[in-house]
């Protein structure tokens, strides 16, 4: 066991723990989108940044940061809030996400952050780049314009299903998740259709078809219950 500050307060942990494990332990909120439980954590998104003000007030990804012996960590202060903010705008207006036409709205993490972040607007001018839905699989659809290229979906068929369907083709502000580096989806050979990739998606991006605008509810839990009930080796 060690000891660190959180908030000013101290706690215990267990060498090993990150940041953000030792938060939701003693009840401390701290906004995720590329973490998912079940998955391997990737510090992609930054809105789990904290300050460790012993480290010269560095900002690191909760998620991904292991907790160390007299650490002194902030979750929440002006300039972390700022930060978060930023970062969330800049995900908005990187693709096209208009709430009121996506099958998740209500149902989306995102657009819980932005009202959790009180984002009622965005400060940064909207790219609007016309990015295609493929619909070619029998059972689920990918819409590109409302992906926040978490890799969620990308971990979720290798980690958990093991079929390696997925992952990112592109450079910068091209990049793309695709099914076996590019092709529509419905060719893919190596695609099981077991929909853990719709489940852990947190936008309406991957969806299931035939499900109306708003009604797209989802069950990302359900990565964690498989990874649990596996034997383990």
């Amino acid at each position: 066991m060690i000891t660190l500050k959180l908030n000013g307060r101290e706690v215990r942990a267990q060498e090993g723990q990150t940041i953000l494990e030792v938060a939701r332990e003693h009840g401390v909120r701290i906004p995720t989108l590329c973490y998912l439980e079940g998955l391997s954590p990737r510090g992609s998104c930054r809105l789990c940044l904290v300050e460790v003000r012993n480290w010269g007030g560095k900002l690191v990804p909760a998620c991904a940061t292991q907790v160390e012996e007299g650490m002194d960590v902030v979750t929440h202060n002006e300039r972390i809030n700022r930060i978060r903010r930023l970062v969330l705008e800049m995900l908005f207006v990187e693709r096209n996400h208009i709430c009121a036409f996506c099958v998740s709205s209500g149902h989306c993490e995102l657009q819980d952050l932005a009202v959790e972040l009180g984002m009622d607007h965005v400060t940064l001018p909207y790219r609007y780049p016309g990015l295609a839905m493929d619909l070619s699989h029998e059972d689920y659809g990918i819409d590109h314009n409302r992906c926040v290229l978490c890799g969620r979906c990308v971990r979720a068929c290798s980690e958990v299903e093991g079929a390696f369907t997925w992952g990112f083709q592109g450079r910068g502000i091209q990049i793309q998740v695709a099914p076996d580096l590019g092709g529509p989806w419905g060719d893919s050979e190596t695609c099981t259709s077991c929909g853990k990739c719709v489940q852990a998606c947190p936008t309406g991006a991957l969806f299931e078809k035939g499900v109306g605008t708003a009604a797209q509810t989802k069950r990302p839990e359900v990565i964690l219950e498989v990874t649990e009930r596996r034997p383990r080796v």
